[in-house]
């Protein structure tokens, strides 16, 4: 299938407003360490991250923003802007956030629709541009958007049941559903199945403006 631009490089062409971020402005960010956390891992590169089945399908996107409660809008939300951060790993490996989840394409691949919480690129910093202050946006939404951890999987797959998974919020393990854990600005959110990542992130340096 032919790779589409991100959404914020091609709305040139489309009626879609994007008033508040691009991605020349997200750009890719760091991530830091748990305060206090040592890792035998420290000095080593990642393994070759795990791809098949992370990979956005374009296709849909209206329907998965609509089964994550949300609506299609025509432009991004000027009510509340905010940014969080996702990072996913598998067995201590990470697997790439992709651009433009929370988008939705024409037949002709075209960009004709956003959510109000949606990816710009591929650095995991998940935007939250509302169209009414005070909403709450959670993981399973942005979740549901990509279309991943739907429970149609075996364990540990872009497919599997989610309850298999264990979500880390600024350096904190939570004990409720990972899906239920609410966005907020700045937050440093850390999904992984089996081993943890070493060091487990606990912060991210947002580009200055985002």
């Amino acid at each position: 299938m032919k790779k589409l631009r991100p959404l914020s490089v091609a709305l040139g062409a489309v009626v879609l407003a994007v008033s508040g971020c691009s991605a020349a402005t997200s750009g890719p960010g760091t991530a830091g360490p748990t305060p206090g956390a040592t890792s035998s891992a420290a000095t080593t590169a990642p393994t070759t991250a795990p791809t098949t089945g992370w990979e956005l399908d374009t296709r849909g996107g209206a329907e998965r923003i609509k089964a994550a409660g949300l609506p299609v809008l025509n432009m991004e939300g000027a009510a509340e802007h905010f940014h969080a951060h996702l990072d996913v790993f598998v067995d201590g490996k990470p697997v790439a956030v992709p651009a433009d989840i929370g988008f939705s394409f024409s037949a002709a691949g075209q960009p004709d629709g956003i959510s109000a919480l949606h990816t710009h690129d591929e650095s995991g910093i998940i935007h939250i541009e509302a169209p009414a202050a005070g909403d709450t946006y959670t993981l399973g939404q942005i979740l549901t958007e990509w279309g991943v951890l739907d429970g149609t999987g075996k364990p540990g797959t872009a497919h599997s049941g989610i309850s298999d998974w264990t979500v880390a919020v600024n350096g904190a393990k939570q004990d409720g559903p990972a899906q239920a854990v609410v966005l907020k600005a700045h937050d440093e959110i850390v999904l992984f199945h089996g081993t943890a990542p070493d060091p487990l992130p606990a912060t991210f340096t947002f580009p200055a403006g985002v």
